[in-house]
């Protein structure tokens, strides 16, 4: 549930499971994107919703970090609402500059999962899940849950 304590798993390198490849949606270029586009960093994808307020909760500390680590690392904030116009709107409306992505979460939530948002997951630089949790963080746990990407 929402607002259970956030529940936070790391999985060694060598038995860390294949993140799914899936496609989606950048929402401020438009473009059609993969996330086997995206080597040779780690990945952050967080799922979120306009409705849940833990998930536009830790939408600040998202954008701190992506001004932060953007460099070093691809970011995925990937909307799980009924639509793409909703997301695109609140994103817009609060300035935020991180990549906000639309797939089809129905199958992205089977591939991935989850049964809870916001989840936030890390894909190594070689395509593996590495770190996973679902609840919402504050600023020093998502910086603590991104460090498990380096």
């Amino acid at each position: 549930t929402a607002d259970s304590k956030p529940q936070m798993s790391t999985a060694k390198a060598s038995t860390a499971e294949v993140a799914p490849d899936f496609s989606y949606k950048e929402l401020s270029s438009g473009k059609t994107m993969s996330l086997s586009d995206l080597k040779g960093k780690p990945v952050f994808i967080n799922f979120w919703a306009t409705w849940c307020p833990p998930c536009v909760g830790e939408l600040p500390h998202i954008e701190k970090k992506y001004a932060k680590y953007k460099d070093k690392m691809h970011f995925i904030i990937l909307s799980v609402d009924d639509n793409e116009q909703d997301p695109a709107r609140f994103i817009q409306s609060k300035g935020y500059t991180f990549p906000v992505a639309y797939g089809d979460h129905q199958a992205l939530g089977r591939a991935y999962g989850i049964d809870a948002i916001p989840a936030s997951y890390i894909i190594s630089a070689d395509g593996h899940i590495i770190a996973r949790i679902v609840g919402s963080m504050n600023e020093s746990s998502l910086d603590a849950f991104l460090q498990k990407a380096f």
